[in-house]
């Protein structure tokens, strides 16, 4: 595999890196599906592995190319996104704290919420909205972790990353960042200070709607990204070979993927921006989002196909919006190639800080015009024939 960073992140994703099989000369790695793999007679490893649950020769690929992307020194792929959350705070220890956004991926925050209650960690929820509040919210000497939702599902409020490694830096505490939404093709977290970056790889990195699979990729090789090492292997949270190297063909595509979505998303936007049957457009794209100047300080290739609408109305009327659309399809995940429409509140349960008027879009890769008629209609209450 080739280290040379001066080859564009395209490149570089559409090549993974440049493998190239050493025994075959293949382009694509091969799977390696045994789950044990055999001693020699003195009772040595004849490879690198000994055992499915500590390791595989795909993972060990998939985990060099996400660390080069994200620009980290090691990475560690995960058998879901929750997986390489509960992992990464697992290493927080009784009596320490954690500072969260208020609004967040909701799965990530019951986690939260559950360790605080059980194991006695401290946790302060933050206005994403109020950079202040960030600040407020850190603990010096008690915070272990900050995390970061950068753009915050669903409301895309930006935080800025740099600001908030100088904070937690400044209380003893590591910075976390969920850059599921941005990714590396638009957002390197850990070059603005970051010592994790987490991702979703379910979502964008995947972006077949095919596997469930998380990531996690640090600044450091140090004691804690050890312990998560270690947390992996000893819960079990592992990624299937089928899927990691699933994970690694939808990579190829990720650039391309990326920014269809993202000229699709801030189309949508644009024409929806002052319509009148919504309260506002969520999407940092837009000028007039509060969070644009430091998107785009932060997002350097685009604003990413997520974006929310506040409905005129209730809850019930954003549901009946979105049960009419015809090409949007009704479903919860985001950063497919398909487009997806969901009430997020309902989704989250009773627990929900989201708005319940509140309507998250995933804009995949269909052509603008007709998600943007598909939209039209449903907020004009016409029926498609």
């Amino acid at each position: 595999m080739s280290e040379d960073q001066t080859q564009s992140i395209d490149s570089r994703l559409a090549q993974a890196c440049h493998y190239i099989d050493e025994v075959t000369g293949g382009v694509n790695p091969p799977l390696q599906l045994s789950s044990t793999f055999a001693r020699d007679e003195n009772y040595d490893f004849i490879g690198d592995y000994s055992y499915g649950r500590n390791g595989n020769p795909i993972w060990a690929l998939l985990e060099k190319i996400c660390a080069d992307l994200d620009g980290g020194e090691a990475a560690l792929c995960f058998a879901s996104g929750m997986a390489a959350v509960c992992t990464l705070f697992e290493t927080v220890n009784s009596g320490e704290h954690v500072a969260a956004p208020r609004i967040m991926y909701h799965g990530a925050q019951d986690w939260l919420r559950r360790i605080a209650e059980r194991r006695g960690i401290g946790l302060t929820l933050y206005d994403a909205a109020d950079p202040a509040d960030l600040e407020r919210a850190v603990e010096a000497g008690k915070t272990a972790v900050v995390w970061v939702e950068t753009p915050v599902n669903p409301t895309w409020d930006v935080i800025d990353v740099a600001a908030a490694a100088e904070i937690a830096h400044a209380a003893g505490a590591i910075l976390a960042v969920d850059a599921t939404v941005s990714t590396p093709v638009t957002t390197r977290p850990l070059e603005l200070g970051a010592d994790i970056v987490f991702h979703s790889a379910t979502k964008y990195l995947n972006g077949h709607s095919d596997i469930v699979a998380g990531i996690l990729v640090s600044a450091r090789a140090d004691a804690r990204w050890e312990e998560i090492n270690e947390v992996r292997k000893l819960t079990g949270g592992v990624l299937g070979p089928v899927e990691a190297w699933l994970l690694l063909r939808g990579m190829r595509t990720l650039a391309l993927r990326f920014d269809q979505a993202s000229r699709n998303a801030l189309a949508i936007a644009r024409h929806f921006e002052n319509h009148p049957a919504l309260e506002r457009v969520l999407y940092p794209g837009l000028e007039s989002h509060p969070g644009h100047a430091i998107a785009r300080r932060q997002m350097t290739r685009g604003f990413g196909g997520m974006l929310s609408l506040l409905i005129r109305g209730d809850a019930d009327d954003a549901k009946a919006i979105a049960g009419r659309t015809k090409l949007f399809v009704r479903a919860t995940s985001l950063g497919g190639v398909e487009s997806l429409i969901e009430h997020r509140a309902s989704v989250e349960g009773p627990m929900s800080a989201v708005p319940p008027n509140l309507l998250r879009l995933s804009v995949g890769i269909e052509r603008a015009d007709e998600l943007i008629d598909d939209l039209e209609r449903s907020l004009n209450r016409e029926q498609t024939p």
